[in-house]
């Protein structure tokens, strides 16, 4: 819900017509704490927030969206990613179940929240999937970040959310794919067993500084920056790379389980 209550501040501030450093004059705050704000890894205080709604002319909407912000507080190591996502030049990565969050479309990304919160209701599951789309700015930078991703065939062949849904997320992703700065590769079934193998990965590179890794797990997650560790993990992601196939054929392998996925009867549990 940070990263919405950040992606709206950013628009509105836009509209405005101001820099953050012209609006964190107005309140007054330091400019680098409009950005965290933005960026959705800090949250102002509500007398901030109601100051910006107000200066910002934004009829209450920061104000009542501040009010939710906490209600989905990310863990601390998902909170340290996300600020190092945003400053990283490349992220690479290699996920073996779903598609990554930057690449979702809305209603994939509604279905992987169904079921993995169960416990939340429909307006909670709502929340987080627009803080999952708002995380897309990332994307949508002057200069964005090369995001190379290599994807586990069971995120591919698993229809989540059903044919009509699975189909449109790999439209998407086949969309994706065709930017500049966006590359997609498959990892196939038949590759065999691999370094990777029931984590996912992921790599960020800086323009200054060493990279970082960060692994998911299940519910457990890592933000690593030993470089003993970090250099294990790079081996690691280029062995799971280096089986992959090529961008080029990965487009036409998407293009081909799409076809197998579209003419497939919905599973019916007995």
């Amino acid at each position: 819900m940070a990263a919405l209550y950040g992606a709206k501040l950013r628009k509105l501030r836009i509209r405005a017509g101001w820099t953050q450093r012209e609006l964190g004059d107005k309140i007054p705050v330091h400019h680098s704490q409009i950005a965290k704000y933005e960026l959705g890894n800090e949250t102002p205080s509500k007398d901030i927030s109601d100051l910006m709604d107000k200066l910002l002319g934004a009829d209450g909407d920061l104000s009542d969206l501040w009010v939710h912000v906490d209600r989905f507080p990310p863990t601390d190591g998902f909170r340290k990613y996300k600020e190092y996502e945003a400053k990283a030049t490349a992220v690479h990565k290699y996920l073996a179940h779903s598609v990554p969050g930057l690449l979702q479309t809305e209603a994939y990304a509604r279905e992987l929240m169904s079921h993995a919160l169960p416990w939340c209701t429909a307006a909670e599951i709502e929340e987080k999937v627009a803080a999952r789309l708002a995380r897309r700015y990332v994307l949508a930078k002057p200069v964005p970040p090369l995001l190379w991703v290599v994807l586990d065939e069971a995120a591919i062949r698993r229809p989540v959310g059903g044919p009509s849904i699975m189909c449109e997320q790999l439209a998407y992703l086949l969309e994706a794919s065709a930017a500049p700065n966006i590359e997609v590769q498959v990892l196939p079934f038949v590759a065999g067993g691999h370094a990777a193998m029931g984590s996912s990965v992921t790599v960020l590179s800086f323009d200054t500084g060493p990279n970082m890794v960060y692994l998911e797990g299940g519910s457990l997650t890592d933000l690593v920056k030993d470089r003993r560790r970090v250099a294990r993990y790079c081996h690691m992601y280029d062995r799971v790379h280096a089986l992959a196939l090529s961008p080029a054929a990965s487009v036409r392998w998407i293009e081909k389980a799409m076809e197998e996925i579209g003419t497939c009867q919905p599973y019916e549990p007995a």
